[in-house]
């Protein structure tokens, strides 16, 4: 939910871009300089808007959270595959323990897969899960632990898993049930890249919610970020054949068809801290917005380091994605119950990352 001096802001630099049009006209009419105006032209079209953007995100980071929008003990954290595939020990589960004990993690999501591109699970990439599962609970009595499977989808390229096919999604059910039989307190899906709009991927989830409410267990999946502004995911499809974001209302499809959601709110291309938090205030008040009551939503929290265009590190700081997650609760829902952050990843995560979870967050 934007707020209302940010729209104040946006409705402000809508009148400055109104003029610079009457301006570029009357320039071409009165001296019919043609290169000239349409070089002002492209200026106008593309610089304002990303600049009155840049203005809406970090003015959305300003003011102050309420208080009270903390955790709710509902946190998840993401783990590689050496948790189940014999590269961790004993030692390894009691510094686990020390580490996310008295925080409000909840759900640890532990990389089980890769599936295969026809939805197949080989049962060898996941030895150790039984003694991982049971180590956990012993250690960590409360704590579920969940199967994170994946797969990259065959959505931009001709290479991964092609969910309209019928056989694979029926064998990503079968893998769902071949991963719960071994003792895991759920399952959770990260399929890439995934277009807003993909009835496939619905039609899936439907079948896996029954598979996991009859083993009363949870289904969890990772989301792409929902259009910051309307139907972007079309512009960018056309544009690039990859539509980076979800349309708030698959989001909520989504949402409504399983028990936790959770959002990748990282790799924003986002330049500075203060537009990255603006960014997941947004993000988090979209979210927000659409997703039931009876689904907990947690927003993504980048538990590591990356200096990409994709992904600058000084900006996708810990502090500033749980600046961003505070401010779009408070402005939105902030008595939600059903609420949390998820951290990604284990084997990245740096002690400044645990220091600001723990300092502005989990308490």
């Amino acid at each position: 939910m934007v707020s209302g001096r940010t729209r104040s802001v946006v409705r402000g630099v809508g009148r400055r871009l109104r003029r610079g049009w009457a301006v570029l006209w009357a320039a071409v009419w009165r001296d019919r300089r043609w290169p000239r105006c349409v070089a002002l032209g492209v200026v106008l079209v593309v610089v304002v808007p990303v600049l009155a953007a840049g203005v809406a995100l970090r003015v959305n980071y300003a003011g102050d959270p309420a208080p009270g929008t903390q955790t709710r003990g509902r946190d998840a954290f993401w783990l590689g595959h050496a948790w189940v595939d014999g590269r961790k020990g004993d030692d390894d589960i009691a510094a686990l323990a020390a580490r996310i004990r008295d925080t409000g993690i909840r759900d640890l999501y532990v990389h089980t897969g890769p599936l295969e591109h026809d939805g197949t699970l080989d049962a060898t990439l996941y030895p150790r899960a039984d003694w991982f599962v049971k180590a956990v609970h012993r250690a960590l009595p409360g704590v579920r632990v969940q199967a994170w499977l994946g797969d990259k989808l065959a959505t931009e390229t001709p290479d991964g898993m092609r969910l309209e096919r019928p056989a694979t999604r029926a064998a990503v059910v079968r893998s769902t049930r071949q991963i719960l039989d071994v003792g895991f307190d759920g399952a959770h899906f990260d399929l890439e890249p995934l277009h807003s709009g993909d009835r496939n991927y619905i039609g899936l989830l439907d079948r896996l919610r029954e598979v996991t409410r009859s083993r009363d267990v949870p289904l969890s999946v990772a989301a792409h970020q929902i259009d910051p502004l309307p139907s972007l995911h079309s512009v960018t499809g056309a544009l690039a054949n990859h539509p980076k974001w979800w349309s708030q209302s698959f989001f909520a499809e989504v949402a409504r068809r399983v028990d936790q959601i959770a959002v990748m709110s990282y790799d924003t291309a986002m330049p500075l801290e203060s537009l990255y938090g603006g960014y997941v205030a947004q993000q988090t008040a979209l979210a927000l917005e659409v997703t039931p009551a009876s689904t907990d939503l947690l927003m993504g929290l980048p538990f590591y380091y990356d200096d990409t265009f994709g992904h600058r590190g000084s900006a996708e700081t810990v502090a500033a994605a749980v600046r961003g997650v505070r401010l779009g609760l408070s402005r939105t829902d902030r008595d939600r119950e059903r609420f949390g952050v998820a951290l990604y990843v284990d084997f990245a995560a740096r002690e400044r990352d645990w220091a600001a979870y723990r300092a502005d967050w989990s308490g």
